[in-house]
């Protein structure tokens, strides 16, 4: 029974992970756009860093490889610089007439969204399974 619960686990850390990085990506999507933050200039794209964490020390001795929870270890900003768009009508511009865009590429998030839903509706699926194999098993122990 251990084997379901570590099974449950995993995909439940899995789930939280995914949804903190579909949380990131949205606020991607939704500050492509800002050239002003309270911070100063425009807004900075951010990527969620996951790391595999062991636990269940005494199963994991018990198999030959050991489980691993998924965890968010840090949110980051891309250091990768702005967009520079001549604008030289906007609020924002610079002396020479450029705006500083957000380094948010539209494309790439939209694919790291469906990248995360796809992960997160995998462990879902898992979660679903292993309850319904628990629920065979309880039912295979009544008879």
């Amino acid at each position: 029974m251990s084997d379901f619960f570590s099974s449950l686990d995993v995909s439940s850390s899995a789930l939280s992970a995914e949804r903190l990085r579909m949380n990131v990506t949205s606020s991607n999507l939704a500050n492509a756009q800002t050239t002003r933050t309270p911070e100063g200039g425009p807004y900075r794209r951010k990527d969620a860093v996951f790391e595999a964490k062991p636990f269940a020390e005494e199963l994991a001795a018990q198999m030959d490889a050991p489980l691993h929870q998924v965890k968010v270890v840090d949110v980051i900003s891309d250091p990768n610089p702005p967009k520079l768009v001549y604008q030289p009508d906007h609020a924002d511009a610079n002396a020479d007439g450029y705006v500083a865009y957000p380094n948010v590429n539209t494309m790439e998030e939209m694919v790291n969204l469906i990248n995360s839903s796809r992960t997160f509706e995998a462990n879902v699926t898992v979660i679903n399974t292993t309850r319904n194999m628990m629920h065979k098993a309880l039912d295979i122990g009544r008879r």
